[in-house]
C-alpha cells in the first residue's frame, strides 16, 4: 500500500438541491420563479447551495496540498472503481456518507458536514477546515474508526447489491408486492408493500419509523396496553432486521412471518412472484437496483465486507 501522501483521495459530492432545480428549469431564473410562484422561500435553496460550494472549496483547498485527489458526484458511485488504498471523503448530508459506504471494502471513510445549522450529521463528525489534520493520521492507520455492518442481497444468478442502512424488497410502483419468503423452517406466500432489512445503522432510521408506526396503530386499537420502547442495534451488531410493510391477509396470502431477526450465519430467502416492476434497491436509491421479477429468488444476509468511518 502507498505510503503518506502517495495515497490517492476521493472526493465524493453531492449535487444541491438548487442545482436540482437548476437541472429541471434550465436557469436559476426559471427555478426562482416556479419556487417563489408556489409561495416557497427560494432564498433557502441559495443559502443551503452557497454554504455547501464554500465548504468544498475548503476540502479542495487541502487536498491540493496533499497531492493526488479525485472529485466524483455520487451518481457515479455505481460505476466508479474505487483502488484499494484510496481514503474517501463524504462531504454530507448524511446520506451521501450511507451512498458512499456500500461500494467500499474496508477503506477508510471520513464524513465532512458542510453545514452543522441544517444538517444533524450523525455520520459527519467533522468539518472541511480538520481535513488538513485528518488525513496524515488516517493515511499512517492512526486514526480510529467505527465498524459498520452491512447486508447483502444476492440473487441466484450471482448480482449482488450490498446495503449500508436497509434493503428494501417489492414493487416498483404502488402495486401489491407478491413474492414467497423463508426463514429457517419456515415459508409462507406473502402481499405487501414489500419489505425492509435493516443493519444496526439502519435501525435508527426507516426500520425504526415501520416499528414505532405500527405500535402506535396497535395501541390505538388496544394493543398493546403499555407503551414498548423501541431499541435500535449498535452500527456494528452481527445482527439484520427486517420487517414486511402493511401485509395483507388473505386465502391466497399469510401474514405469520411479517418481522424478525437474522444473525450472522441466517439467511432471509425470498423469491419473486411478480410479473414485472419487482425491484431490490438499497439505501434509498431506486436508480442502482436490481429487478426482482417472476421466478428470481434472492438471500439475504449480513455481508463478509465491513463499513470503516473515521472518528
Amino acid at each position: 500500500m502507498p505510503a503518506g501522501n502517495d495515497r490517492k483521495i476521493v472526493l465524493v459530492t453531492r449535487k444541491t438541491r438548487l442545482e436540482d432545480l437548476v437541472a429541471r428549469y434550465l436557469t436559476a431564473a426559471q427555478a426562482r420563479f416556479y419556487v417563489e410562484h408556489l409561495g416557497a422561500d427560494f432564498s433557502d435553496y441559495e443559502r443551503e447551495h452557497e454554504a455547501y460550494r464554500a465548504q468544498q472549496h475548503l476540502a479542495l483547498q487541502v487536498l491540493e496540498q496533499w497531492g493526488r485527489y479525485q472529485v466524483i458526484e455520487r451518481s457515479f458511485l455505481p460505476n466508479f472503481i474505487f483502488a484499494p488504498s484510496d481514503i474517501v471523503v463524504a462531504l454530507g448530508q448524511d446520506g451521501v456518507v450511507a451512498n458512499t459506504m456500500k461500494y467500499l471494502d474496508g477503506h477508510p471513510l471520513i464524513g465532512l458536514n458542510p453545514d452543522p445549522a441544517r444538517y444533524d450529521g450523525i455520520l459527519l463528525p467533522f468539518a472541511p477546515r480538520d481535513l488538513a489534520k485528518l488525513l496524515p493520521e488516517v493515511a499512517a492507520d492512526k486514526r480510529d474508526s467505527q465498524a459498520v455492518t452491512m447486508a447483502e442481497a444476492r440473487l441466484s444468478d450471482g448480482q449482488v447489491l450490498h446495503a449500508v442502512n436497509d434493503l428494501f424488497i417489492g414493487a416498483r410502483t404502488h402495486t401489491s408486492a407478491i413474492y414467497e419468503i423463508a426463514t429457517g423452517e419456515t415459508k409462507e406466500r406473502q402481499s405487501s408493500s414489500g419489505l425492509i432489512v435493516s443493519t444496526g445503522l439502519g435501525s435508527t432510521a426507516w426500520f425504526k419509523s415501520i416499528v414505532t408506526g405500527s405500535l402506535a396503530i396497535a395501541g390505538q386499537f388496544g394493543q398493546p396496553s403499555e407503551p414498548v420502547a423501541y431499541g435500535a442495534l449498535p452500527w456494528d451488531a452481527p445482527e439484520l432486521r427486517f420487517a414486511v410493510r402493511e401485509p395483507f391477509p388473505s386465502r391466497n396470502s399469510q401474514v405469520g412471518l411479517v418481522c424478525g431477526s437474522l444473525a450472522s450465519s441466517e439467511q432471509l430467502r425470498i423469491r419473486s412472484l411478480m410479473p414485472e416492476n419487482g425491484v431490490i434497491f438499497s439505501d434509498g436509491i431506486e436508480a442502482d437496483r436490481l429487478e426482482f421479477n417472476a421466478g428470481a429468488e434472492v438471500a439475504i444476509g449480513i455481508a463478509a465486507r465491513r463499513g470503516r468511518l473515521i472518528v
